[in-house]
């Protein structure tokens, strides 16, 4: 999958979020892990200040496919200089790259509808790094078009949530929007079947369209989705699963999701 383009707040100094006004300069990031920071060095939307690598991370990266000028940015460095550099306990491999920003991702021209109908994730207030990383993930893997978050409410695409999308954050477009409920109106404009996920919901998730694109729609665990961003769905679905259990995880959930919304 090509690289494609993010827009998200970014953190400033030993991977802390700060927000950017306008006339600011780019925001630098940290990116750690091998497979993030090997989908960062390949992409070639992604500016990179510097690589900080172990031996044995130099070791790994050297059969990959990095151009010259990315490889110029790697420097040799001691585990314990990687560690000072990251937040505390950030598991890094042996690998971190201090990176720019990418540009921002638009959400008609990211989720403009093509031939092939891929589906949209819109995440209501999650909040968790790890699990929107895995999110991130799964969308790549299922092919999906763009992945929509809240603009004040979504950690920045670096740190853990970037190495729980092993390298996705580079492949799948971000759209930051100030409003969930108008991006759904947005995407249904353009043609996208709006499908809440909720527990509550009377059909399941394979009674869902199948002659336009899916926009599916995860509120966060415990809340779920809230009230209007609910009512704008065009569709209310579930995941049936045992009566025993409550709920699945989030990212579990949309990975479950984006398998059945895509096989046929």
């Amino acid at each position: 999958m090509p690289p494609r383009q993010h827009h998200t707040a970014s953190p400033a100094k030993a991977g802390r979020p700060r927000t950017l006004r306008d006339g600011d300069a780019p925001a630098r990031l940290w990116l750690y892990g091998r497979h993030a920071v090997a989908a960062a060095l390949a992409n070639p939307e992604r500016r990179v200040r510097r690589v900080l690598a172990t031996k044995n991370a130099l070791a790994w990266l050297a059969p990959l496919a990095i151009r010259n000028e990315m490889r110029a940015k790697i420097e040799d460095a001691r585990p314990e200089a990687i560690d000072k550099a990251l937040p505390a306990g950030a598991v890094h491999q042996g690998l971190a790259a201090e990176v720019f920003d990418l540009a921002r991702a638009r959400l008609k021209e990211a989720c403009a509808p093509a031939q092939r109908q891929h589906p949209v994730m819109v995440l209501d207030q999650i909040t968790d790094p790890q699990n929107i990383g895995a999110i991130f993930r799964s969308a790549a893997a299922f092919g999906a078009r763009a992945v929509i978050v809240q603009e004040r409410r979504t950690p920045s695409l670096a740190g853990a949530l970037a190495k729980a999308a092993a390298g996705a954050v580079e492949s799948v477009p971000c759209v930051k929007v100030v409003n969930i409920a108008r991006a759904l109106e947005a995407l249904a404009n353009l043609g996208y079947a709006t499908a809440g996920l909720m527990a509550e919901a009377d059909n399941d998730i394979g009674g869902l369209p199948k002659d336009q694109p899916i926009a599916l729609v995860l509120g966060a665990e415990g809340a779920g989705l809230r009230k209007l961003v609910g009512e704008t769905c065009t569709h209310q679905t579930r995941i049936p699963i045992a009566a025993q259990m409550e709920s699945l995880n989030v990212s579990t959930a949309a990975a479950i999701a984006l398998y059945e919304i895509t096989r046929k």
